[in-house]
């Protein structure tokens, strides 16, 4: 190779699905649908995470917890906390010796999680966290990898907020391999559960009908993991439920 010849290192976005035009024009306007719709949504969101997970969600979410690495004593961030259902797993998994605090882009969110979790909350989007580098023995999202701008963005943003050994959690919907779960599925999320959510308005409806569409889009789990890796965490793995549920973890690299 000559000393002309240089690498291009791609640092392009890492989108998690293309733009769905059924509902934003383009990337630009992506933000706006996110905010809005997720706004309109907050004061029915527990009841509709009830609805998708039979009710067995916050044990779930400790197990995943647990399984990450996550302990007593921990300093934890939830982002994209939502109504807080990960946020309440990681208080019983810390214990009173450990603190959670939340984060998220709505602030229609924000407020519905100060009626369920008594812990800091704040407003912010998780490509620009509105925190200090190393502050955190662990990071989790629950379910809203599918919704930002840049997989790679935003895992190294995660990256900066740990501490060295820190943990982070991803909870994520996966389209599923096979043939009959992904049937299953899809009559499940995309026709049965926007069905039951119109009975809290047409917002409500939509909000699970692109939720199933970013399911259905997303990028397959090899991409995410190397995104990971690419934003330096080490070991990133990722832990399958029934094909339809994943599990990623990975850590910050003690020095």
């Amino acid at each position: 190779m000559s000393s002309e010849e240089k690498f291009e290192i791609d640092d392009s976005p890492v989108v998690p699905h293309p733009p769905l035009g059924r509902y934003y024009s383009g990337e630009g306007d992506r933000r706006d649908f996110v905010d809005r719709i997720f706004d309109s949504t907050a004061p029915h969101y527990d009841w509709i995470n009830t609805l998708l997970s039979f009710g067995t969600g916050i044990r779930y979410r400790r197990d995943a917890l647990e399984r990450a690495g996550v302990q007593a004593g921990m300093r934890v961030l939830d982002v994209c906390t939502g109504s807080g259902q990960v946020a309440r797993a990681a208080i019983e998994v810390v214990g009173t010796q450990g603190s959670v605090f939340g984060l998220d882009g709505s602030l229609g969110m924000v407020a519905e999680a100060r009626r369920f979790v008594p812990i800091p909350l704040m407003q912010g989007y998780v490509e620009r966290l509105p925190v200090a580098a190393q502050q955190f023995d662990a990071v989790t999202m629950g379910y809203a990898l599918r919704h930002v701008a840049d997989l790679r963005l935003v895992f190294q943003e995660y990256f900066r907020i740990l501490k060295p050994g820190g943990r982070l959690l991803v909870l994520e919907f996966t389209k599923p391999s096979s043939k009959c779960m992904y049937h299953a599925a899809r009559v499940y999320l995309r026709r049965v559960v926007p069905a039951v959510a119109r009975l809290k308005g047409r917002d409500a409806r939509t909000l699970m009908e692109y939720f199933w569409d970013t399911i259905e889009n997303c990028v397959p789990p090899e991409v995410i993991l190397q995104a990971l890796g690419e934003a330096g965490f080490s070991e990133p793995q990722r832990f399958g439920q029934i094909d339809l549920f994943s599990e990623y973890t990975a850590s910050r690299p003690s020095s």
